[in-house]
């Protein structure tokens, strides 16, 4: 583990590949250097083992840590995890671990995925992988990464299905109380998949277009009420954004949705109308689309049971 590792992160995977009779694993923990090592959220860790370690180990898991995108991962970790790869060792990172993965290069040309919050700058900071938000986890093999925080129990009984087959797969979440298997991905809990702009232009019409989500939105509306061209207004949204104009009013249209799903018990027909999607067809292929998931699986997920 590095500096400022993840409590949960370093948890999940001991709970899951757990030292005991049942199961053909042995659990080691192992840091840059044996001793303490200064943890995320308040904790700490006494690391018996150093990178020596991995010269034993059958598979590898790099927990999140805090910071990933401004601090690189010591030399001696890389080379270690590079070495330990070219031995056919199976490489895991969850959640910000994927930077200490990357860092290696083992990502390069590969799927990889991290917690949505960095998944953008994952992107950035290794241009070469290919950063995939919306999944739970990949698995290219003989490296693997998960999403944030619960999704590397997803990750884990995957492996461990892979391993050991779905039974074992299946006991071990029951041990965990966890789902065997989760639908969907990690786009559903973003708070929103709106991103937040880069830039304030163009801020009172994106604010106007919000509160008018139930009306026809066209390029040609937006750009007027900007007093921009459509061609004007097309590129400098997407500098703002990262979407094209109307790919921002499908999404500003789904997260309203969300909400409406969350906080009311109106059907899936009335939502759709009211946030300017028509039919609930529409919606629910949007909503497939975008988040990974269905609104009725998504309701029962996140709904406050508030009346509407």
């Amino acid at each position: 583990m590095l500096e400022g590792a993840k409590p949960l992160d370093v948890g999940i995977p001991a709970q899951v590949f757990t030292t005991r009779a049942s199961m053909p694993y042995e659990v080691r923990v192992c840091g840059a250097a044996p001793g303490p090592v200064t943890g995320g959220d308040g904790l700490s860790y006494a690391v018996a083992h150093g990178l020596d370690a991995l010269e034993w180990a059958d598979t590898v898991f790099i927990p999140g840590y805090r910071f990933p995108d401004r601090e690189d991962p010591p030399g001696a970790v890389v080379d270690a995890l590079l070495d330990a790869h070219a031995r056919d060792t199976r490489l895991a990172a969850i959640s910000t671990g994927a930077f200490a993965l990357a860092a290696t290069g083992l990502l390069d040309g590969r799927r990889a995925t991290t917690h949505w919050h960095y998944t953008r700058a994952l992107a950035a900071k290794h241009p070469l992988v290919r950063v995939d938000e919306n999944v739970l986890f990949v698995d290219e093999g003989s490296v693997l990464t998960s999403a944030g925080a619960a999704s590397g129990i997803d990750l884990c009984l995957h492996m461990l299905r892979v391993d050991l087959g779905v039974a074992a797969s299946n006991h071990a979440a029951r041990r965990l109380v966890a789902a065997p298997y989760r639908s969907g991905g990690q786009a559903q809990y973003v708070p929103r998949s709106v991103p937040e702009p880069l830039g304030e232009r163009f801020a009172a019409t994106r604010e106007w277009a919000l509160r008018r989500l139930g009306e026809p939105l066209t390029l040609e509306a937006l750009a007027r009420h900007a007093a921009v061209s459509p061609r004007t207004f097309s590129r400098r949204f997407l500098d703002d954004t990262g979407y094209t104009p109307m790919q921002w009013v499908m999404r500003a249209r789904v997260d309203s949705a969300r909400e409406l799903l969350e906080r009311s018990r109106l059907s899936v027909e009335q939502i759709a109308d009211d946030v300017g999607l028509g039919t609930g067809a529409n919606l629910r292929l949007h909503f497939q689309r975008i988040l990974g998931t269905t609104p009725s699986e998504y309701r029962r997920t996140f709904a406050r049971g508030e009346e509407p």
